[in-house]
């Protein structure tokens, strides 16, 4: 979850820059041109402060930019899971823009982060997918099953053999752990977005009721299941860049 202004502002170089020469030299700007804009104390005192507003709202760190969604950027069989997830999105945000101004379009409306979060952590979990399959692309298991076979046909074996023999079956293994991972990844967020589709259709389907005790229960549950789903999908994603190891590469650049 991305800082908030609070946490923001109690930092550093906020801090830094509410102490600074350069904020009280800003504050004596400001009080100058205050005096020469109104000819009076009180416009030196507003001019002082927003001068020195400014120099501290630029100390403020920004938030971390939300990377774009690319499902271009993703080999098959991310790249469909993602274009469909978008989708679905694409269509709950159509169904709202033609649901009319009232209670069954703001709760609709107040529905839109959980399903954004689903949406970008079934991208990052493909992203994941993507790049482990790419790693897995890199391991030459056919190549390391024929240096072993060579290695039993020779019949023969010292200290030397039987560490490259070590080493070759460390290899196999670690595809095999690689490829099950893969499977497991692709077959749940498959899954998950499938229900995530699913709950985007029954959505739509309350945006066009007329409204009622069931439809205002209905929406409530979209609402559980779009936050089950996205939590979900942030815990497959944690679960797969946990598999892959601190030093591997697993969220978009």
């Amino acid at each position: 979850m991305a800082p908030s202004l609070r946490d923001r502002f109690f930092t550093r170089p906020v801090a830094r820059a509410i102490t600074s020469p350069s904020g009280i030299l800003a504050a004596g700007a400001g009080t100058a041109l205050g005096v020469l804009a109104f000819g009076n104390p009180v416009g030196a005192i507003i001019g002082g402060a927003v001068f020195f507003a400014a120099r501290v709202g630029l100390a403020i760190p920004r938030g971390p930019k939300e990377d774009r969604i690319d499902p271009f950027a993703l080999d098959e069989p991310w790249r469909r899971l993602v274009q469909g997830v978008v989708a679905a999105e694409a269509q709950y945000r159509e169904a709202i823009g033609r649901t009319p101004r009232g209670p069954i379009r703001e709760r609709l409306e107040s529905l839109e982060g959980e399903l954004h979060h689903g949406v970008r952590e079934c991208w990052q979990t493909a992203y994941a997918g993507h790049s482990l399959s790419e790693a897995r692309r890199r391991v030459d298991a056919a190549g390391a099953q024929r240096e072993l076979d060579e290695l039993a046909r020779a019949g023969y074996s010292n200290e030397v053999t039987q560490r490259t023999e070590t080493a070759i079956r460390s290899q196999l293994d670690t595809a095999a752990r690689m490829d099950s991972t893969i499977t497991a990844t692709r077959d749940q967020l498959r899954l998950l977005a499938e229900r995530l589709d699913d709950t985007v259709t029954r959505a739509i389907e309350l945006s066009a009721s007329t409204g009622g005790a069931s439809v205002g229960s209905g929406i409530d549950d979209v609402g559980v299941e779009l936050n089950t789903i996205g939590n979900e999908m942030e815990a497959l994603r944690q679960g797969l860049e946990a598999a892959r190891g601190a030093g591997g590469t697993t969220g978009p650049a």
